[in-house]
Protein backbone atom coordinates (compact mmCIF):
# COMPACT_ATOMS: atom_id res chain seq x y z
CA UNK A 1 0.00 0.00 0.00
CA UNK A 2 1.04 3.49 -0.83
CA UNK A 3 0.65 4.84 2.57
CA UNK A 4 0.03 3.06 5.98
CA UNK A 5 -3.17 2.80 7.23
CA UNK A 6 -2.68 5.30 10.15
CA UNK A 7 -1.07 7.73 8.05
CA UNK A 8 -4.03 7.80 5.30
CA UNK A 9 -6.98 8.26 8.03
CA UNK A 10 -4.89 11.04 8.86
CA UNK A 11 -4.52 12.71 5.58
CA UNK A 12 -8.62 12.02 4.96
CA UNK A 13 -9.08 14.04 8.25
CA UNK A 14 -6.78 17.06 7.12
CA UNK A 15 -8.46 16.82 3.93
CA UNK A 16 -12.28 16.49 5.76
CA UNK A 17 -11.36 19.12 7.98
CA UNK A 18 -10.12 21.54 5.54
CA UNK A 19 -12.62 20.72 3.26
CA UNK A 20 -14.85 22.54 5.87
CA UNK A 21 -13.09 25.77 5.62
CA UNK A 22 -14.21 27.21 2.29
CA UNK A 23 -18.21 26.87 4.07
CA UNK A 24 -17.82 28.15 7.25
CA UNK A 25 -15.59 30.90 5.91
CA UNK A 26 -18.63 32.08 4.54
CA UNK A 27 -20.19 32.67 7.65
CA UNK A 28 -17.67 34.86 9.09
CA UNK A 29 -16.62 37.22 5.24
CA UNK A 30 -17.46 40.05 7.58
CA UNK A 31 -14.46 40.21 10.21
CA UNK A 32 -11.11 40.69 8.89
CA UNK A 33 -9.48 38.14 7.83
CA UNK A 34 -6.30 38.34 9.85
CA UNK A 35 -8.58 38.54 13.15
CA UNK A 36 -10.65 35.23 11.99
CA UNK A 37 -7.45 33.45 11.76
CA UNK A 38 -5.80 34.73 15.20
CA UNK A 39 -8.89 33.76 17.30
CA UNK A 40 -8.95 30.37 15.40
CA UNK A 41 -5.26 29.19 15.93
CA UNK A 42 -5.65 30.76 19.30
CA UNK A 43 -8.31 28.71 19.98
CA UNK A 44 -6.54 25.31 18.31
CA UNK A 45 -3.58 25.34 19.76
CA UNK A 46 -5.94 24.61 23.21
CA UNK A 47 -6.61 20.92 21.68
CA UNK A 48 -3.54 19.98 22.93
CA UNK A 49 -3.29 21.94 25.95
CA UNK A 50 -3.62 18.76 28.23
CA UNK A 51 0.29 17.94 26.32
CA UNK A 52 1.43 21.38 27.58
CA UNK A 53 4.90 20.22 28.62
CA UNK A 54 5.54 18.93 24.67
CA UNK A 55 5.51 22.57 24.26
CA UNK A 56 8.63 23.55 25.21
CA UNK A 57 10.58 22.86 22.11
CA UNK A 58 13.63 24.23 20.51
CA UNK A 59 13.97 27.65 18.94
CA UNK A 60 14.35 26.49 15.41
CA UNK A 61 11.59 24.29 15.57
CA UNK A 62 9.52 27.10 16.86
CA UNK A 63 10.62 29.56 14.30
CA UNK A 64 9.92 26.55 11.74
CA UNK A 65 6.52 26.03 13.37
CA UNK A 66 5.57 29.46 13.93
CA UNK A 67 6.81 31.32 10.48
CA UNK A 68 5.37 28.35 8.71
CA UNK A 69 1.52 28.73 10.22
CA UNK A 70 1.92 32.90 10.54
CA UNK A 71 3.52 33.09 6.98
CA UNK A 72 0.94 31.43 4.82
CA UNK A 73 -1.98 33.10 6.43
CA UNK A 74 -0.51 36.43 6.26
CA UNK A 75 0.58 36.13 2.80
CA UNK A 76 -2.48 33.98 1.99
CA UNK A 77 -5.17 36.82 3.34
CA UNK A 78 -3.72 39.76 2.49
CA UNK A 79 -3.29 38.31 -1.30
CA UNK A 80 -7.25 38.84 -1.45
CA UNK A 81 -6.41 42.41 -1.33
CA UNK A 82 -4.41 42.62 -4.68
CA UNK A 83 -5.98 39.99 -6.53
CA UNK A 84 -9.04 38.39 -7.50
CA UNK A 85 -9.82 35.58 -5.42
CA UNK A 86 -10.63 33.10 -8.14
CA UNK A 87 -6.90 33.49 -9.30
CA UNK A 88 -5.32 33.61 -5.52
CA UNK A 89 -7.13 30.39 -4.72
CA UNK A 90 -5.54 29.00 -8.25
CA UNK A 91 -2.38 30.09 -7.65
CA UNK A 92 -2.42 28.72 -3.26
CA UNK A 93 -3.79 25.71 -5.20
CA UNK A 94 0.42 25.13 -6.24
CA UNK A 95 1.57 24.11 -2.65
CA UNK A 96 0.86 20.32 -3.24
CA UNK A 97 2.61 20.24 -6.25
CA UNK A 98 5.37 22.07 -4.60
CA UNK A 99 5.25 19.42 -1.57
CA UNK A 100 5.79 16.59 -4.40
CA UNK A 101 8.58 18.96 -6.05
CA UNK A 102 10.31 19.93 -3.42
CA UNK A 103 10.32 16.67 -1.21
CA UNK A 104 13.62 15.05 -2.87
CA UNK A 105 15.04 18.43 -1.96
CA UNK A 106 14.08 17.91 1.95
CA UNK A 107 14.23 14.14 2.16
CA UNK A 108 17.45 12.88 0.45
CA UNK A 109 15.84 9.06 0.80
CA UNK A 110 12.67 9.88 -1.39
CA UNK A 111 13.05 10.11 -5.06
CA UNK A 112 10.70 11.63 -7.27
CA UNK A 113 9.29 9.47 -9.53
CA UNK A 114 7.06 10.00 -12.71
CA UNK A 115 3.45 9.03 -11.71
CA UNK A 116 4.19 11.69 -8.55
CA UNK A 117 4.69 14.44 -11.14
CA UNK A 118 1.73 13.29 -13.59
CA UNK A 119 -0.25 13.05 -10.85
CA UNK A 120 0.38 16.81 -8.89
CA UNK A 121 -0.33 18.00 -12.81
CA UNK A 122 -3.59 16.46 -13.33
CA UNK A 123 -4.82 17.25 -10.01
CA UNK A 124 -3.40 20.65 -10.65
CA UNK A 125 -5.68 21.22 -13.70
CA UNK A 126 -8.32 19.47 -11.98
CA UNK A 127 -7.98 22.36 -8.76
CA UNK A 128 -7.59 24.97 -11.49
CA UNK A 129 -10.48 24.27 -12.97
CA UNK A 130 -13.01 24.53 -10.05
CA UNK A 131 -10.67 27.69 -8.60
CA UNK A 132 -11.32 29.56 -12.23
CA UNK A 133 -14.38 28.29 -13.45
CA UNK A 134 -13.09 27.69 -16.54
CA UNK A 135 -12.29 31.25 -17.14
CA UNK A 136 -9.01 33.43 -15.84
CA UNK A 137 -8.53 37.06 -16.33
CA UNK A 138 -5.31 38.60 -15.18
CA UNK A 139 -3.75 41.83 -15.28
CA UNK A 140 -0.12 43.41 -14.21
CA UNK A 141 -2.18 45.14 -11.05
CA UNK A 142 -3.12 41.64 -9.74
CA UNK A 143 0.42 40.36 -10.03
CA UNK A 144 1.45 41.38 -6.33
CA UNK A 145 -1.55 39.34 -5.14
CA UNK A 146 -0.54 36.44 -7.66
CA UNK A 147 3.11 36.27 -5.94
CA UNK A 148 2.27 36.46 -2.13
CA UNK A 149 -0.28 33.49 -3.17
CA UNK A 150 2.35 31.45 -4.29
CA UNK A 151 4.81 32.50 -1.92
CA UNK A 152 1.65 31.57 0.53
CA UNK A 153 2.25 27.87 -1.04
CA UNK A 154 5.53 27.50 -1.13
CA UNK A 155 6.19 28.96 2.65
CA UNK A 156 3.51 25.70 3.61
CA UNK A 157 5.62 23.36 1.24
CA UNK A 158 8.81 24.41 3.01
CA UNK A 159 7.03 24.07 6.58
CA UNK A 160 5.77 20.85 5.75
CA UNK A 161 8.60 19.58 4.57
CA UNK A 162 11.00 20.95 7.35
CA UNK A 163 9.14 19.55 10.41
CA UNK A 164 10.02 16.57 8.76
CA UNK A 165 14.25 17.52 8.92
CA UNK A 166 13.64 18.85 12.20
CA UNK A 167 14.52 16.75 15.39
CA UNK A 168 11.65 14.67 16.48
CA UNK A 169 8.75 16.77 18.39
CA UNK A 170 5.31 15.24 19.57
CA UNK A 171 2.76 15.81 17.31
CA UNK A 172 0.97 17.99 20.51
CA UNK A 173 3.60 20.62 20.25
CA UNK A 174 1.90 21.99 16.69
CA UNK A 175 0.04 23.39 19.86
CA UNK A 176 2.62 25.99 20.68
CA UNK A 177 3.05 26.74 16.34
CA UNK A 178 -1.04 27.70 16.74
CA UNK A 179 -0.61 29.84 19.32
CA UNK A 180 2.26 31.97 18.62
CA UNK A 181 1.18 32.37 14.85
CA UNK A 182 -2.48 33.02 16.21
CA UNK A 183 -0.66 36.13 18.15
CA UNK A 184 0.98 37.16 15.57
CA UNK A 185 -2.12 37.32 13.65
CA UNK A 186 -3.95 38.92 16.12
CA UNK A 187 -1.20 41.44 16.23
CA UNK A 188 -1.02 42.43 12.27
CA UNK A 189 -5.27 42.55 12.52
CA UNK A 190 -4.40 45.14 14.84
CA UNK A 191 -1.89 47.16 13.28
CA UNK A 192 -3.40 46.47 9.84
CA UNK A 193 -7.03 47.86 11.36
CA UNK A 194 -5.76 51.25 13.85
CA UNK A 195 -6.34 49.74 16.92
CA UNK A 196 -8.15 46.61 19.35
CA UNK A 197 -11.46 48.45 17.61
CA UNK A 198 -10.94 45.61 15.38
CA UNK A 199 -12.21 43.11 17.58
CA UNK A 200 -15.75 44.99 18.28
CA UNK A 201 -16.53 43.73 14.73
CA UNK A 202 -17.11 40.13 16.21
CA UNK A 203 -21.08 39.77 16.70
CA UNK A 204 -22.05 36.81 19.90
CA UNK A 205 -23.59 34.08 16.89
CA UNK A 206 -19.57 34.91 15.13
CA UNK A 207 -18.27 33.09 18.56
CA UNK A 208 -19.87 29.68 17.91
CA UNK A 209 -18.19 29.78 14.32
CA UNK A 210 -14.86 31.01 15.43
CA UNK A 211 -14.77 28.11 17.93
CA UNK A 212 -15.34 25.08 15.31
CA UNK A 213 -13.11 26.78 12.76
CA UNK A 214 -10.54 26.98 15.76
CA UNK A 215 -11.01 23.46 16.92
CA UNK A 216 -11.24 21.56 13.05
CA UNK A 217 -9.88 23.27 10.02
CA UNK A 218 -7.50 26.01 12.19
CA UNK A 219 -6.87 23.35 14.87
CA UNK A 220 -7.23 19.26 14.79
CA UNK A 221 -6.50 20.07 10.93
CA UNK A 222 -2.70 21.01 11.68
CA UNK A 223 -2.22 17.72 14.03
CA UNK A 224 -3.56 15.22 12.18
CA UNK A 225 -1.69 16.85 9.35
CA UNK A 226 1.65 16.73 11.32
CA UNK A 227 0.89 13.15 12.27
CA UNK A 228 -0.01 11.88 8.89
CA UNK A 229 3.33 13.33 7.77
CA UNK A 230 5.49 11.42 10.07
CA UNK A 231 3.74 8.45 9.48
CA UNK A 232 3.23 8.24 5.17
CA UNK A 233 5.31 9.53 2.07
CA UNK A 234 4.80 13.74 1.56
CA UNK A 235 4.87 12.89 -2.25
CA UNK A 236 1.40 10.74 -1.98
CA UNK A 237 -0.03 13.12 0.97
CA UNK A 238 0.73 15.64 -1.72
CA UNK A 239 -1.12 14.22 -4.35
CA UNK A 240 -4.09 13.33 -2.33
CA UNK A 241 -4.66 17.20 -1.20
CA UNK A 242 -6.04 17.87 -4.31
CA UNK A 243 -8.85 16.21 -3.05
CA UNK A 244 -9.90 19.77 -0.77
CA UNK A 245 -10.76 21.72 -3.47
CA UNK A 246 -12.95 19.36 -4.65
CA UNK A 247 -14.39 18.36 -1.18
CA UNK A 248 -14.87 21.83 -0.64
CA UNK A 249 -16.74 22.29 -3.61
CA UNK A 250 -19.07 19.24 -2.86
CA UNK A 251 -19.53 20.71 0.39
CA UNK A 252 -21.00 23.62 -0.83
CA UNK A 253 -23.68 21.67 -3.50
CA UNK A 254 -24.82 19.81 -0.87
CA UNK A 255 -24.46 22.17 2.32
CA UNK A 256 -25.62 25.68 0.12
CA UNK A 257 -27.92 24.26 -2.84
CA UNK A 258 -25.06 25.52 -5.49
CA UNK A 259 -25.44 23.75 -8.67
CA UNK A 260 -23.00 21.62 -10.25
CA UNK A 261 -21.85 22.27 -13.79
CA UNK A 262 -19.92 20.35 -16.28
CA UNK A 263 -16.85 22.66 -15.27
CA UNK A 264 -17.17 20.79 -11.47
CA UNK A 265 -17.80 17.60 -12.76
CA UNK A 266 -14.91 17.61 -15.38
CA UNK A 267 -12.25 19.00 -12.47
CA UNK A 268 -13.62 15.96 -10.13
CA UNK A 269 -12.88 13.40 -12.85
CA UNK A 270 -9.35 15.16 -13.01
CA UNK A 271 -8.47 15.33 -9.19
CA UNK A 272 -9.55 11.75 -7.92
CA UNK A 273 -7.57 10.50 -11.16
CA UNK A 274 -4.40 13.10 -10.39
CA UNK A 275 -4.43 11.47 -6.76
CA UNK A 276 -5.12 7.70 -8.11
CA UNK A 277 -2.22 8.13 -10.25
CA UNK A 278 0.31 10.44 -7.67
CA UNK A 279 -0.52 8.04 -4.96
CA UNK A 280 0.18 4.82 -7.22
CA UNK A 281 2.32 1.73 -5.30
CA UNK A 282 5.39 2.00 -7.68
CA UNK A 283 8.22 0.11 -6.83
CA UNK A 284 11.86 1.85 -6.41
CA UNK A 285 14.36 0.49 -8.96
CA UNK A 286 16.34 -1.11 -6.30
CA UNK A 287 19.72 -1.42 -8.55
CA UNK A 288 20.36 2.24 -8.84
CA UNK A 289 23.97 2.87 -7.30
CA UNK A 290 24.42 3.70 -3.64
Amino acid sequence: YPLPASALIYTFVTIILWSFLGFFSTSLQHLPPLLTTGIGLCIGSLVSLRKFKSWAAPLNTLVVGTFGLFGYHFLYFSAFQKAPAIGVNLVNYLWPIFIVLLTPVFLKDQRLQFNHIIGVVIGFFGAGLIASGGSLSTSSQALPGYLMAGSAALIWAVYTLLTRRLPPFPTATVGVFCFLAGIFSLAAAVIQYGGFAVFSSIRSPDWIMLIIVGIGPLGLAFYSWDAALKRGDSRVIGSLAYLIPLFSTLLLIVLRGEKLDWISGAAMVLIIAGAVIGSLNTRQNASHHQ
